[in-house]
């Protein structure tokens, strides 16, 4: 009987060790659910962090808006700053399609994108004319030209650039001598002047005459 009153007290034993067990774990899992939805435990960290930029983030300026397409040959041909001539070389090449490319990007800061216009010849694509159009209001005004051909201009990170190819006397229309490319940034009411290059070309690459190399 003693053997058997010994087993009892230790099965007691050993059962009110598991109930204390089971008890501490129980208790464990609330701290941790507690910690969770406390907001200062691991579990809440991705959220926290994803809150914190949200609030901290400085609301960036609006972006221009996107220009409507417009018929930049009329936008051209009713501009009074454009010159007499580039208006009565201003024709269709083909059917209506004239030879015009057109541009939009933020060039001046405005409200809306700022539109860039170039004027070619039909047969060779000789830029004649380069001209910016920026927004007011509903109209658009003429803020920048080059007519002095071959010209072509190009937005480039923000800023315009004017290419202009120079040419001798006794060059081809495809080989000019050299070229000036001037970049344009926008200044509070127009265009001012931030770099120029000049580059030379070779008055032999390309030509007629050019030599060929010494055969072996």
């Amino acid at each position: 009987m003693r053997g058997l009153g010994t087993t009892a007290i230790r099965s007691g034993r050993a059962l009110k060790a598991v109930i204390t067990a089971v008890a501490v774990l129980a208790a464990l899992g609330l701290f941790v659910s507690a910690c969770g939805t406390g907001g200062t435990g691991a579990r809440d960290e991705g959220p926290a962090g994803s809150d914190t930029v949200a609030g901290a983030k400085t609301p960036s300026a609006s972006p221009t808006k996107a220009a409507q397409r417009v018929d930049a040959v009329k936008l051209v041909k009713d501009d009074p700053a454009v010159s007499a001539s580039v208006k009565r070389d201003l024709k269709p090449c083909v059917a209506d399609e004239y030879p015009v490319d057109v541009s939009y990007g933020n060039l001046t800061g405005g409200s809306a994108d700022d539109i860039v216009v170039n004027v070619m010849t039909c047969g060779d694509a000789v830029g004649i004319g380069s001209y910016v159009y920026r927004a007011e209001g509903s109209e658009y005004q003429n803020v920048f030209k080059a007519e002095e051909p071959p010209v072509y201009a190009e937005i480039d990170r923000g800023d315009l650039v004017i290419t202009q190819q120079l040419y001798d006397k006794g060059d081809p229309v495809s080989y000019p001598s050299s070229e000036e490319v001037i970049t344009y940034n926008w200044s509070a009411s127009h265009f001012a002047v931030e770099s120029r290059i000049h580059n030379d070309y070779s008055n032999v690459v390309g030509g007629a005459d050019s030599p060929s190399p010494d055969a072996n």
